[in-house]
């Protein structure tokens, strides 16, 4: 596949795992977390999701999967040369019971093997929309390999 693709297929996989999320927190009736995940087991720290993801039911509100907390969603590492950064201090997405995303607005940056010309923003608002705008400057240099 070529890297516009991939980079959509990344963009289809992270809404999917986050309407999972959504789902899951209202059929448990519980908070969900969404984390960066290296194993797709637990979350591991930064902002770094070139390495997969997983979104589970934080029955315990600790923002860490337990072995008994359902995982609803898992993405593998990332094809080719896709890359998706968080916002510096946005490790974690946490969605309540009724829906809503706790804490601010969470963009992410993704870009692929097309170069920095081609990165994204895809932003997720704490009312639980995700819109795709241009990528920053800094983000850009934080999150996309050169070339």
């Amino acid at each position: 596949a070529t890297e516009a693709t991939r980079a959509m297929q990344v963009r289809t996989a992270l809404m999917a795992s986050y309407q999972a999320a959504l789902t899951g927190a209202a059929s448990a009736n519980s908070r969900t977390t969404l984390c960066p995940s290296r194993d797709g087991a637990h979350c591991a720290a930064g902002i770094d999701w070139s390495h997969g993801w997983i979104a589970f039911v934080d029955r315990d509100g600790d923002r860490e999967r337990q072995p008994a907390e359902t995982i609803l969603a898992h993405q593998d590492a990332l094809p080719g040369k896709v890359h998706l950064h968080s916002t510096a201090g946005r490790t974690r997405i946490e969605i309540q019971a009724d829906g809503s995303v706790a804490g601010s607005n969470v963009t992410f940056t993704l870009c692929d093997g097309r170069g920095a010309s081609r990165a994204q923003s895809l932003i997720l608002s704490n009312k639980s929309t995700l819109r795709v705008a241009p990528a920053d400057a800094m983000a850009i240099a934080d999150t996309c390999a050169p070339g």
